[in-house]
């Protein structure tokens, strides 16, 4: 077994940071904890707020810049605003938000079914790539799901014949 060379100078780029002269990271300020007391830096201009804009309750604002392209609504807003009320070091933050996402997806399916359009699913979640690049993952895939949904049915449809007994 070979020994790892001590000098890496065959490596392109290696040793670029070693340097603190040439490193734009080093020293990035003077640290004098001034920060504990607020900014510490010239804010950028605040962009416009005309759609509701969820942050964190541990900043006291909204950040400088945040994207618009879908505010919350509906039963997926409302738990992700539940989910706003809380830190984001608690359960009661991350849980709801990830609630939230799945619920959103069924009412994307359900707002394409109001307007008259069929979801694309297979397209959406990437099987076309998946049959073409990885088939056997995606065989995989859907037999797990199939063996799954077959089980759940079996155990659903044993509890009513019960109940019928």
């Amino acid at each position: 077994m070979g020994k790892t060379p001590k000098d890496y100078s065959h490596i392109k780029g290696w040793g670029i940071d070693a340097d603190p002269k040439n490193d734009p990271t080093y020293p990035m300020k003077h640290r004098t904890d001034a920060e504990q007391e607020g900014y510490s830096w010239e804010r950028p201009a605040q962009q416009p707020i005309n759609v509701e804009v969820l942050h964190s309750i541990e900043r006291p604002n909204v950040t400088a810049v945040f994207g618009t392209s879908t505010p919350p609504s509906g039963l997926s807003g409302m738990i992700r605003r539940f989910a706003f009320k809380y830190s984001e070091n608690s359960y009661l933050h991350w849980l709801p938000l990830l609630l939230a996402d799945r619920v959103n997806v069924v009412e994307g399916v359900l707002d394409d079914f109001s307007q008259g359009q069929v979801p694309n699913i297979f397209a959406e979640k990437g099987w076309n790539a998946d049959w073409k690049y990885n088939r056997s993952g995606l065989i995989t895939k859907v037999a797990v799901l199939a063996a799954v949904a077959t089980a759940a049915v079996v155990l659903l449809n044993r509890g009513n014949k019960e109940d019928e007994d």
